[in-house]
C-alpha cells in the first residue's frame, strides 16, 4: 500500500461530513489520514472526530466557539482555529482529496480555496456551483483540479456517462434527475400552505439536515440540482428533466441517441455516491444495504406538479437568465427556508419571496467573486424585506 491519501472534511459534523468519516474510519488502517476538519459551532462533535481521526487542524467557524475548541482539544496535539478567516486557511491547506460539504452559499469562498491549490474536490456544496458556476469551473480549469460532484443524482449521471466509455456529450440526448417528491408528494395546496417545520423536515426516504429536507420539500432542492447539472455537464438547458420516483431507488439517467437508457440505481444511503468520489477512479467496498428489486416490486415515476411546486419553474428561469440570477434566486431561498424554520414565513410563501426577490434584482451581472459575495448580500437584505412584507400583511 501507498502513502495515505490526506483528507479534509468541510463540514464534517453534519449529515455529508459524518458519513464521510464513518467512510474513513471503515477503510483499511493507513488508506486515508485526516489533515483538517472544519465545522460550524458544534464544538463537541468536532473536537470527538478530531481526536478519534487524528486530525492535524480542527477548525470552528464561529470565533465565540473558538476558546471552548481549544479547551476541547487541550493536550492532544491537534491544531485548533476559529473565524472565517481560519475557515478558508484550512480549506487552502495541502490535501490529496477535499470534501466540500458546508451548507449555503456561505461555503463559496472555502469552495475556491480548495480550487486554487488544485487536488481533488468532493463537492456536495451545491451552492457554490449554483452562485458561481463559471467561476469554480474556470477555477478548477486553471489549477488543475479535479472536480467530483457528490450530490446522489449528479454522481449517478457521472456514473451513467463514465459507463459510455469516454464517448463524450454528442450521443447524449438527455439527462433525467430524479427526486422523491418529498413529504408534500400528494398533499394539497391547502395542507401545503399549513405545513409546520417539523413535516417539511420529515422527509420520507433520505435522512438529511433540517435545510436540505425543506428544499427537498418545496423541491427548490431539484431545481437547485438542475442549475448545478447544467454546470457539471457540457448539455442544453432543455435537454435536463426532472422525474419524481418516490422509490429513491433510480438516482438518475441518460438518455442516449441509440434510445439506449442508462440509469444508476442503489438504496437512498449518502455514503455510496461519496465512497465513489473517495475512491475514485476505483471503487471501494461499503457497507451499505444491497438495493432488492424483487423486495421493491416497483419502480414509479411521474413529472412535477409546477403549481403545487413553482420552485423548479423559478430554476429554470434563474438558469435563463443567466449572470447573477441564480446567485439572487440561491439567497432567496435560503433566506425563506431560515425564516420558515423559525416560524416566521409559511411554507408557500418561500418560493413567492424567491419569485419577488428574482424579480428585483435577477437581471445583474457577476464577474469575479467579490461581486457574487456582494449581490449575494443584496439578494438577502432584499428577500429578507420582502418576507417582512409578507407577514405583515
Amino acid at each position: 500500500m501507498g502513502p495515505s491519501r490526506r483528507i479534509t472534511v468541510l463540514g464534517s459534523t453534519g449529515s455529508i461530513g459524518r458519513s464521510t468519516l464513518a467512510l474513513l474510519e471503515a477503510a483499511p488502517p493507513g488508506r486515508f489520514a485526516v489533515e483538517a476538519l472544519v465545522a460550524g459551532r458544534d464544538v463537541a462533535t468536532l473536537a470527538a472526530q478530531a481526536r478519534r481521526h487524528g486530525a492535524r487542524l480542527a477548525v470552528v467557524a464561529d470565533p465565540g466557539c473558538g476558546p471552548a475548541l481549544a479547551e476541547a482539544l487541550a493536550g492532544s496535539g491537534i491544531e485548533t482555529a476559529c473565524g472565517a478567516e481560519a475557515v478558508i486557511e484550512a480549506a487552502a491547506r495541502p490535501a490529496d482529496w477535499t470534501m466540500a460539504a458546508i451548507v449555503g452559499a456561505v461555503g463559496l469562498k472555502s469552495t475556491m480555496a480548495v480550487l486554487a491549490r488544485g487536488g481533488t474536490l468532493a463537492l456536495a456544496n451545491k451552492e457554490s456551483l449554483v452562485c458561481a458556476g463559471e467561476l469554480v469551473l474556470e477555477a478548477a480549469r486553471a489549477n488543475g483540479a479535479t472536480l467530483l460532484p457528490v450530490d446522489s443524482e449528479h454522481n449517478a449521471i457521472f456514473q451513467a456517462l463514465m459507463s459510455r466509455g469516454g464517448e463524450g456529450y454528442a450521443a447524449v440526448e438527455k439527462i433525467i434527475l430524479t427526486a422523491s417528491g418529498g413529504p408534500f408528494r400528494q398533499a394539497s395546496l391547502a395542507q401545503m400552505a399549513q405545513a409546520t417545520p417539523e413535516q417539511a423536515v420529515r422527509h420520507p426516504v433520505w435522512s438529511m439536515g433540517a435545510k436540505i429536507s425543506v428544499d427537498s420539500a418545496t423541491m427548490f432542492n431539484k431545481g437547485l440540482e438542475l442549475i448545478e447539472a447544467a454546470r457539471l455537464f457540457p448539455v442544453r438547458p432543455d435537454q435536463l428533466e426532472v422525474l419524481v420516483h418516490p422509490q429513491s431507488a433510480v438516482h438518475g439517467l441518460v438518455q442516449y441517441a441509440d434510445g439506449s437508457l442508462i440509469a444508476q440505481l442503489g438504496t437512498p444511503d449518502m455514503r455510496t455516491p461519496i465512497a465513489h468520489c473517495l475512491a475514485w477512479p476505483d471503487r471501494m467496498a461499503v457497507d451499505v444495504g444491497r438495493l432488492d428489486l424483487a423486495a421493491l416490486s416497483r419502480l414509479e415515476f411521474e413529472a412535477p406538479d409546477p403549481v403545487r411546486f413553482p420552485a423548479l419553474r423559478l430554476c429554470r428561469a434563474a438558469l435563463a437568465a443567466g449572470g447573477g440570477a441564480p446567485c439572487v434566486l440561491n439567497a432567496a431561498n435560503e433566506v425563506g427556508v431560515a425564516l420558515f424554520l423559525s416560524r416566521r414565513l409559511g411554507f408557500l410563501d418561500i418560493a413567492a419571496v424567491v419569485e419577488e426577490t428574482l424579480s428585483a434584482l435577477g437581471g445583474q451581472p457577476v464577474n469575479d467573486l467579490a461581486s457574487v459575495l456582494e449581490l449575494d448580500a443584496a439578494a438577502r437584505a432584499r428577500a429578507t424585506d420582502i418576507a417582512a412584507h409578507r407577514a405583515a400583511a
